[in-house]
């Protein structure tokens, strides 16, 4: 499995996506381009162009034809991923953080930072077939809880809205009146912020990743924990296997600790976990810094990881690893 290096951002990775059909990689980093790349060979195709701040997300239209954007300079963009067009820009009063598309693609959820008087937000957007017809109203704003939100992803059939961040708890929150529908519990849940958060292929569950060393599987509906996989550092993301039961973890220290340390204690890498019995099966190394941005292709055959060293890099797994018994 000979990691593809794609070079191409200038800063650190803050986020990778996949389109749905598999073949199209998107990166955000803090030098303010998301960049698009074929997912087989790593090929750049283009940069997105017109933030003026480091990029905290991304997603992608089922149809591939849209991308949004979530930055530090106060705005949420929406993009033709073809032509890298503009299309039209949320503005909002503080840093966008977290962007998701609905099923359907007919709204996005859009969560905007802390700042200065303004508590967190959680902002849903009503997203136009024709770009001409695009317009900034909300159609629901949740003011969120203290610190900020990481991120705010859709549950099933777009009827709620799974949120988490620094505060800890996952919260559900019901999409057509905003009201808190569950919040996790503190002693099944995370102790320290939650740095990401995915769901399962089919969306009846959901894993989040935390600086307490830790990453919890989740059902959607009930939020339940189901379960729990232990690490030795802090998890910047998280990634589950479309195909396999396999889960992985990326994470390392701080950037600001990160100096202090040689990469070579392999705190640097990619961490796989059987998604059932939750113990560690195997990692891969090669980042120079802290990972932190992980997705697996659509397809379960390949997975990429974006690190604080500013590559991306593409693995293609091996036949064997599709023979993998614990």
């Amino acid at each position: 499995m000979r990691p593809i290096l794609m070079k191409g951002h200038e800063r650190p990775l803050t986020f990778l996506k996949y389109n749905r059909d598999g073949d199209l990689l998107f990166s955000c980093a803090k030098d303010h381009n998301p960049t698009v790349w074929f997912a087989d060979n790593g090929e750049r195709l283009g940069t997105y162009r017109g933030h003026n701040g480091a990029v905290w997300c991304c997603d992608v239209s089922r149809d591939s034809g849209r991308l949004i954007t979530g930055s530090a300079d106060q705005t949420a963009k929406l993009w033709n991923v073809q032509s890298g067009q503009q299309l039209f820009t949320f503005n909002f009063d503080s840093p966008a953080r977290s962007v998701d598309f609905s099923v359907g693609d007919k709204l996005a959820v859009i969560t905007t930072d802390p700042f200065m008087e303004l508590p967190s937000a959680i902002h849903v957007k009503r997203i136009a077939k024709e770009p001409s017809e695009q317009t900034g109203e909300s159609v629901l704003l949740i003011k969120g809880p203290q610190g900020r939100i990481n991120r705010a992803i859709w549950g099933p059939l777009n009827r709620t809205i799974i949120s988490a961040g620094e505060d800890a708890v996952i919260r559900i929150w019901d999409s057509e009146t905003g009201k808190l529908i569950k919040e996790s519990d503190k002693e099944s849940g995370h102790k320290k912020t939650v740095t990401s958060l995915v769901k399962s292929a089919d969306g009846s569950h959901f894993l989040t990743g935390s600086l307490d060393k830790s990453a919890r599987l989740w059902d959607t509906r009930t939020l339940t924990l189901i379960k729990t996989y232990v690490t030795e550092r802090p998890v910047n993301a998280v990634a589950m296997s479309p195909l396999l039961d396999h889960v992985v973890l990326g994470g390392g220290q701080d950037a600001s600790a990160v100096t202090t340390t040689d990469h070579r204690a392999g705190k640097f890498e990619a961490k796989f976990y059987d998604k059932i019995l939750q113990e560690e099966i195997g990692g891969v190394k090669g980042h120079f810094g802290p990972i932190n941005a992980l997705a697996f292709n659509p397809d379960g055959k390949s997975f990429s990881s974006g690190g604080e060293d500013g590559y991306v890099r593409l693995h293609h797994f091996d036949s064997d690893y599709f023979n993998i018994k614990i």
